[in-house]
């Protein structure tokens, strides 16, 4: 997939859709192979709570506290997390067996984290600073939407 192709696509969704946030985990999930599972972590408090999510399962971590796992940690340093095998990492959350790596973009508003997008992937080394840079742009136009 093309980023710059995405992001425009990502502006169509938002500037016609009454359900940005779901219509955007659509579209990524849909248009990016490797890209096995995709959810929207909305901040509330002291944990993160899975909003719009899409992949073959649901996972069990609908709630996670900031600062724990990969999810939680991206959360409390605000930075983008890629992890390229998450069987290395000792702050991975496993959720799925046949995840290999993962990366985490928060979604920030006015200098605060207010969430995240989380994607895992079946294959390792699946993201890169391309797909890093994508998200974050998305992170940026979606976050109004939170």
């Amino acid at each position: 997939m093309n980023y710059g192709v995405a992001e425009e696509k990502i502006k169509e969704i938002i500037s016609e859709s009454s359900n940005v946030l779901d219509d955007v985990v659509d579209y990524i999930y849909q248009n990016f192979d490797s890209y096995n599972w995709i959810g929207i972590y909305i901040v509330k408090g002291y944990d993160l709570i899975l909003g719009p999510w899409r992949g073959k399962q649901s996972t069990e971590h609908i709630k996670i506290p900031i600062g724990k796992g990969i999810c939680g940690f991206a959360a409390s340093s605000g930075k983008t997390e890629i992890v390229p095998d998450v069987s290395a990492d000792n702050r991975y959350l496993s959720c799925f067996n046949s995840t290999k790596s993962e990366i985490v973009v928060p979604i920030k508003k006015d200098g605060r984290i207010i969430g995240e997008i989380d994607i895992d992937s079946d294959e390792k080394a699946a993201f890169n600073s391309d797909d890093s840079v994508f998200l974050e742009k998305v992170a940026d136009l979606i976050n109004n939407f939170i």
